[in-house]
């Protein structure tokens, strides 16, 4: 099991879609995959026709005192070897109760240790807010995936997140590799260019050497929720994710050749 965090402290960077995309794309290559919704606004959980009332089991559940198995909150989906844990808006709680409660910390590592057995990957659609959510993500990762719009408000959320990582990393005490997957591209613009080759530049090998581009087709949940071939959808956009995962999965082959 490889657990990959797609996360950033900015909003409206493309978390979802990343993780949809990225998520289905890894199914269709034949892996066992389980996403997880950990923003409480639940935008891959609405994205698969899950209604807000009344409240589904989800990951809230997994924060309980005496937890369920992992497996009694994954629900299945239309496309095979894809599987999901909805989020809660009541999620949104979880920072007042981890005053009282000790053990949240690692809620979710926990929850992993008692069924992501069943998976080939899990990959956490992270809120974009440092809070317990996402320390409970990143302490659990084996690898963070950042992706970042090609704009310059972004390079300061990317140095963010990469200093979040770090920290995570230092106190676990064991690597959390960093990936930057740019992302909402717009090579018409000056801005869009120089600002790809900035973060190229500061961040190096940790940026992916392409983008995925502004392509509104991809934002189709019709795209990324169900089985139909991607075929049917043409487009730049899941074009791009698919090369973006051919060097995410490289990437995590030489994360852990290192690691053995």
């Amino acid at each position: 099991m490889r657990v990959w965090a797609i996360a950033n402290q900015k909003g409206g960077v493309g978390k979802t879609t990343t993780t949809l995309a990225l998520g289905r794309g890894l199914a269709m290559r034949g892996y066992r995959v389980l996403l997880v919704d950990l923003d409480p606004h639940a935008s891959l959980t609405r994205a698969f026709g899950v209604p807000a009332d009344p409240q589904p089991a989800g990951v809230l559940d997994l924060f309980d005192e005496n937890p369920p198995e992992l497996a009694r909150v994954v629900r299945a989906t239309e496309i095979e070897n894809l599987g999901f844990v909805a989020a809660q808006t009541a999620l949104a709680t979880l920072e007042r109760r981890s005053a009282t409660q000790p053990g949240l910390g690692l809620a979710l590592s926990n929850a992993l240790t008692r069924g992501g057995q069943a998976h080939d990957f899990v990959l956490f659609d992270c809120a974009p807010t440092l809070g317990l959510l996402m320390v409970n993500a990143l302490a659990a990762a084996d690898h963070v995936i950042i992706p970042t719009q090609t704009e310059p408000l972004a390079l300061h959320g990317l140095k963010g997140m990469c200093r979040t990582a770090e920290m995570i990393q230092r106190s676990r005490r064991r690597p959390l590799p960093v990936s930057v997957l740019p992302t909402l591209h717009d090579r018409r613009t000056r801005t869009g260019a120089e600002t790809l080759k900035a973060m190229q530049d500061e961040h190096g090998d940790m940026v992916w050497n392409d983008a995925i581009p502004n392509d509104t087709r991809i934002c189709s949940v019709e795209v990324l929720t169900h089985s139909s071939p991607a075929a049917q959808y043409p487009g730049r956009g899941l074009s791009a994710y698919r090369r973006a995962l051919d060097w995410l999965l490289l990437t995590e082959s030489r994360v852990m050749e290192q690691a053995a």
